[in-house]
């Protein structure tokens, strides 16, 4: 028969940070193979180690409950003599006015711990339920890919660009440079100005005595020029239009040309166009219009 190793004659592969393992010292003793005995120590000792641990919780479960009974069981009886706790006057078993103060004996208030859990119960309820919103509407929203930090989105009641983005809450910045903190489960809609491409509109109006197919021209020739330029050439990405009159006002007439342009670009584009517009309607003496008031001659 082998004798057993020792603790110094163990392999280092049954030295843990608990301990020796007794199981894999004896499998390695028995065929002195490192591979079956650390196999031995994770298959063996482990589960009989967690088994033992589980064992002494239950038992320490145990004998704590019978403690407690034994306590409750003592308050609940109190001094009154046997005889006189089964008399005509007592109390039905289960009901009497001992049993509702046993916990209230052992130094606790039974009746302010019950309010303050519903209490308690009832806004986590609330509070998990909003909390469980925002987060599923934060991991959908990254998951379709509605909007990442650096678009420029509008959620109705506010837009700006994405700063953050959380399970929880969307940080934003507003043009004012206002920040604004949104949760994901309050956000029924979102617009991206920053998807794929993005188009400038640009409404001229003009005066009613204006020729309407010379405008349209000059327009279609300033939107051509800056479609050319070198700095809005990679900025612009298809020939610009003029869609025609957009609207008829009491002063003017609207006619609105369109720019496809690159994401988030369509704001400088743009300016630039209202820019080039003004300096050729003076170079063409095309008039701006002017206020209705203005062309009506005043009673004499």
């Amino acid at each position: 028969m082998a004798v057993p190793m020792s603790v110094l004659e163990m392999p280092d592969t049954c030295r843990t940070e608990s301990g020796n393992s007794w199981s894999c010292a004896a499998v390695y003793d028995w065929t002195h193979n490192e591979g079956l005995a650390h196999a031995a120590g994770w298959l063996i000792g482990k589960p009989i180690s967690i088994l033992w641990l589980i064992l002494l919780a239950l038992g320490g479960r145990w004998l704590l409950h019978r403690m407690v009974d034994r306590l409750v069981r003592r308050a609940q009886i109190g001094v009154l003599p046997e005889a006189l706790a089964r008399g005509p006057f007592a109390e039905p078993e289960g009901e009497t006015a001992m049993t509702r103060r046993a916990i209230a004996e052992l130094g606790y208030d039974i009746a302010p711990l019950i309010t303050s859990a519903g209490i308690l119960g009832v806004a986590l309820g609330f509070g998990a339920q909003s909390l469980v919103k925002d987060f599923l509407s934060g991991i959908f929203m990254i998951f379709e890919d509605q909007y990442g930090v650096g678009d420029t989105i509008n959620l109705g009641e506010v837009a700006g660009t994405v700063e953050a983005v959380s399970m929880r809450v969307t940080r934003l910045r507003d043009v004012d440079g206002t920040v604004w903190y949104v949760r994901n489960g309050e956000i029924l809609r979102v617009g991206n100005q920053s998807q794929n491409w993005a188009r400038s509109v640009v409404d001229i109006a003009v005066g009613y005595k204006e020729d309407v197919g010379r405008v349209r021209r000059i327009l279609q020739e300033v939107a051509h020029d800056l479609w050319e330029d070198d700095t809005f050439r990679d900025l612009i990405i298809e020939e610009p239009e003029v869609w025609g009159v957009q609207s008829l006002g009491p002063d003017s007439v609207v006619v609105r040309v369109t720019l496809k342009t690159m994401p988030q670009q369509q704001w400088r584009v743009s300016r630039e166009m209202r820019e080039r517009v003004k300096a050729r309607f003076d170079d063409e003496g095309i008039q701006m219009p002017l206020p209705y008031w203005r062309d009506v001659q005043p009673p004499r």
